[in-house]
């Protein structure tokens, strides 16, 4: 894959703030790429700098190979956190608008627009003004009108805030949609379940400083302990000691219809969880034996706590 986007070492400071401190990152062509950290991280005036919104005081940002310059906007499409449209406009005389400011031609975004109704069920909303429809369904219109001009680069900034379920899934299809046809998405966001469903890689970004980069399935690996989670009805009340003397266990609890010893096993490089699982078949009714996966929610405070501490 070749990159779309490549920030070199970009510093930004505000008086005696550094908003970002030397931040580099790479953005494949066709992913979705995560962009993570805390409230005052820096995340937004790296999507300010990328939308040419402000500029850096040092470092340079390229898409598709080229220093960013003015034209490159039209193959931006930026959907920022604070949504902003014109209340007292009808939705279809609003999209339409918005469709010309970004390149296209009246003719062509009517077609373009009544596809996209279609998609998410919102065709009768035409004559409607903003203000007639509720925060979630004005979203939808503002996810419409930027993603209509077809931009390379997407920029998300939590694209799901105020959807109910239903909705918020509706959106992330057409986000994977998006991807499949061939754009490339940065989506910004407190929802880490929603950085497990979607994004391919991540960065993480705390107090200016890029702390975490890379494949997400990659840094899960480099995140996990060799812990399991097991449960199991014991043969004896000895087990609980007899494995306290072989492994590191502690307590763990989880949801389950059995009256369990319930322990989380963390195992050395050489021990093999094949040899663990063999061990407890033969001292008790094992029922649950699962490989503690960190989430990326884990992954998130763990790294925000270290960097703090």
């Amino acid at each position: 894959m070749s990159k779309l986007l490549q920030v070199n070492q970009v510093t930004k400071t505000f008086g005696n703030h550094t908003a970002l401190n030397k931040v580099s990152l790479d953005i494949e062509k066709g992913q979705i790429f995560g962009l993570l950290g805390p409230n005052g991280a820096g995340k937004t005036t790296l999507i300010r700098i990328i939308n040419q919104i402000t500029i850096p005081d040092s470092g340079t940002v390229l898409l598709d190979g080229e220093a960013l310059q003015a034209h490159h906007i039209k193959n931006i499409g930026y959907l920022p956190e604070e949504r902003g449209l014109y209340k007292s406009m009808k939705v279809g005389e609003q999209a339409l608008y918005l469709a010309q400011l970004k390149g296209l031609s009246k003719t062509e975004a009517k077609k373009r627009l009544k596809i996209w109704f279609e998609r998410l069920e919102i065709g009768n909303w035409w004559d409607k003004k903003i203000q007639e429809l509720s925060k979630g369904m004005a979203q939808k219109i503002q996810f419409v009108v930027t993603v209509l001009h077809e931009p390379k680069l997407l920029i998300f900034d939590e694209p799901f805030s105020g959807f109910d379920p239903i909705n918020a899934n509706l959106i992330k299809d057409q986000i994977l949609r998006l991807r499949e046809d061939g754009a490339t998405v940065i989506f910004s966001t407190h929802r880490m379940e929603s950085v497990e469903e979607l994004c391919d890689d991540i960065a993480l970004i705390d107090k200016s400083n890029k702390l975490i980069d890379g494949n997400l399935l990659d840094i899960k690996r480099q995140f996990k302990t060799n812990t399991y989670q097991i449960g199991i009805v014991p043969n004896s009340t000895s087990l609980e000691a007899e494995l306290k003397a072989n492994f590191d266990v502690s307590p763990t609890q989880f949801k389950s219809i059995n009256n369990e010893l319930q322990l989380n096993v963390k195992l050395e490089v050489n021990q093999n969880p094949n040899d663990l699982l063999q061990y407890l078949i033969t001292k008790g009714n094992v029922s649950h034996f699962v490989e503690l996966i960190p989430s990326a929610n884990d992954i998130f405070i763990q790294t925000v706590n270290n960097n703090n501490n």
